[in-house]
């Protein structure tokens, strides 16, 4: 088994020339021209796709590897996953040379191997660089191609990042340097998630609205960070790739993820100082400030302004970049209790809430940001808590919130008061 680690990103054809010439400057390792056929193999009722493993065999100047990838992360454009690589005579699964361990429970391999049958399929060209940066080998393709599934195709133009060896820091600050650029984006979805996409006849997702956070139990602050910050990244993610293939209303959630993104970290810079995380609320607010404009659209998905926040985010939470900002003060607070800290915070958002709406505003469109801003720090804190017990009280708030977003003037008073009088979920709550 080996641990994949990659980043991704989806290149425009019009870029190619000069990302080409860029690579070949920084490598003397190239190889190019070598044409690659990916079958993807699945069982009628996708069982690989529901145990979270996909099962590919590709071949190269006839030889042909079987490789199975396992459950893995995905952040940003970064991916981890386990996968296991074994050789075959022929582009055929035989499921049973794979390590016994490999299985989950319940999956058979001799049975399995009767049930899978070629899914989908993709075909490229691949280039390849390797590169050494600051210690750390990485090997970078260029793949062009299609995606196919029976009928159905799609164009099929990235760019992976692989690191060989050395620190992950290394192969983000690389991309950083030497990749970011206008007409490529990175990539959420991977070859075969655009796969089963094609080959099922359907869209790759849904616009969905952010919820709750669902935090680990008994989580510290510094966990109740990562996941608020994972949970707003990948919520971008989707969204954004709902937003190129044009679904309506995805960018609007792009826009809250950039939002939800600036209210963690405004939540959790009571413990981290806002030096740590400088560099990447700049870009954020660079961003949003695309995003905001009458003029927004879908080509700023591919400049260098919305991705340099991307991959920034990416570094900030791979390497923990806000320990080295903490004293010791402060690295003992961040392991302390989440709860504790929900409590406190809670207490403060809904202080503040009942100060703005004790009575009608004046200008109830001017306290929209406070109310966003209030509804995503209490949807993070919240994971703490049984969902029976917040639901309501968030739901109160974020009712108004949205009447306000839509101008719905005639609602406004309504929903104030019924957000007012509803009873805190935390403790210390003096209820």
């Amino acid at each position: 088994m080996t641990q994949e680690i990659e980043i991704k990103f989806i290149v425009r054809p019009e870029v190619i020339t000069s990302l080409r010439e860029d690579l070949n400057a920084l490598s003397n390792e190239r190889q190019s021209g070598r044409k690659l056929v990916n079958i993807y193999y699945e069982t009628p009722d996708l069982l690989l796709r529901r145990h979270d493993m996909g099962l590919r065999v590709r071949g190269v100047d006839g030889r042909f590897e079987m490789t199975m990838k396992t459950a893995g992360k995905t952040l940003g454009g970064l991916h981890q996953r386990p996968e296991y690589n074994v050789p075959v005579e022929h582009p055929v699964p035989e499921l049973a040379r794979f390590p016994a361990d490999m299985w989950p429970a319940g999956l058979d391999a001799a049975r399995l191997e009767q049930a899978v049958k070629p899914l989908f399929r993709t075909d490229f060209t691949r280039e390849t660089w390797v590169v050494t940066f600051e210690q750390a080998h990485m090997e970078i393709a260029l793949d062009n191609g299609s995606v196919d599934a029976d009928a159905r195709s799609e164009p099929l133009c990235e760019l992976e990042l692989e690191l060989l060896d050395g620190d992950v820091s290394a192969l983000l600050k690389f991309t950083e340097r030497y990749i970011l650029r206008d007409g490529i984006r990175q990539g959420g979805l991977s070859k075969a998630a655009r796969g089963y996409a094609l080959a099922q006849a359907r869209a790759v997702g849904e616009v969905k609205a952010f919820s709750a956070e669902n935090m680990p139990a008994g989580a510290t602050l510094e966990q109740g960070l990562v996941v608020a910050l994972e949970s707003a990244l990948s919520h971008w993610q989707y969204h954004e790739e709902l937003w190129a293939r044009g679904v309506a209303d995805a960018a609007s959630e792009v826009y809250l993820a950039i939002k939800r993104l600036q209210h963690a970290l405004a939540l959790f810079g009571a413990v981290i100082p806002r030096k740590a995380s400088t560099h990447l609320r700049e870009q954020l607010a660079d961003y949003e400030q695309q995003l905001i404009s009458p003029a927004r659209e879908q080509s700023v998905l591919w400049s260098a302004t919305a991705n340099a926040p991307k991959l920034a985010l990416t570094d900030f939470m791979v390497t923990c970049g806000w320990r080295p900002y903490l004293d010791e003060a402060a690295k003992k607070q961040l392991q302390g209790s989440l709860k504790r800290f929900a409590d406190t915070q809670l207490g403060r958002i809904s202080a503040e809430l009942k100060k703005t709406f004790h009575a009608p505003p004046s200008d109830y469109p001017a306290q929209l940001p406070r109310l966003q801003r209030a509804v995503d720090m209490a949807q993070i804190l919240a994971g703490v808590y049984p969902p029976a017990h917040s639901a309501v009280w968030i739901a109160n708030w974020q009712a108004l919130e949205g009447a306000v977003a839509a101008q719905r003037a005639a609602d406004y008073e309504k929903l104030r008061k019924l957000a007012i009088k509803e009873a805190p979920f935390w403790r210390h709550s003096g209820r």
